[in-house]
């Protein structure tokens, strides 16, 4: 049996999109059991020069349901400048990800098989077919920017486990 494009890239987009949506479940009933305003987690950072907790979470739409409509119109970039969002405006914006996302269905994402899209960075293009996108740029980018935004919640002392990061495992039936 091979493995899809929609394998390779919604079903794991899903899957840790709801985790991290999970996490700032839980970090908002963290703040509001220690009465901590959640807005100082949102523009919380693990170092001085690193972006905070509200950019990693934009991040992480971006490069899901971002990524395959990059797919669809063949260019991909930053998200660019985006309005400030406070705690809830995050979680919103997850379950929104999330409702995208599971609006796809496999033959519309499996039809892009193949399909270039360029990455476009100020003056910069790199070439990509679907796949090789998805694989070598999207997933990483995702990936780095979910563990960012889990890591951040951890630093500020939300109560969170390595299941909290994993989400609902995709187990044999």
């Amino acid at each position: 049996m091979s493995t899809s494009l929609y394998d390779l890239s919604v079903a794991n987009y899903l899957q840790t999109v709801a985790a991290v949506a999970g996490c700032l479940d839980k970090g908002l009933a963290f703040c509001t059991s220690k009465d901590i305003d959640a807005g100082d987690l949102t523009e919380s950072r693990l170092i001085a020069d690193m972006l905070p907790l509200r950019f990693q979470v934009v991040s992480v739409a971006h490069h899901s349901l971002g990524a395959i409509e990059g797919l669809k119109k063949g260019v991909f970039a930053p998200p660019g400048q985006t309005e400030p969002l406070d705690y809830r405006g995050l979680q919103k914006l997850l379950a929104d990800t999330l409702q995208g996302l599971q609006r796809l269905s496999p033959d519309e994402v499996n039809a892009l098989s193949g399909r270039e899209v360029v990455f476009r960075f100020r003056d910069r293009q790199i070439p990509f077919t679907a796949e090789n996108f998805v694989l070598s740029f999207s997933l990483p980018n995702f990936y780095f920017h979910a563990t960012t935004a889990y890591d951040l919640l951890r630093a500020k002392g939300v109560p969170l486990a390595k299941r909290d990061f994993l989400g609902q495992l995709r187990i044999k039936s």
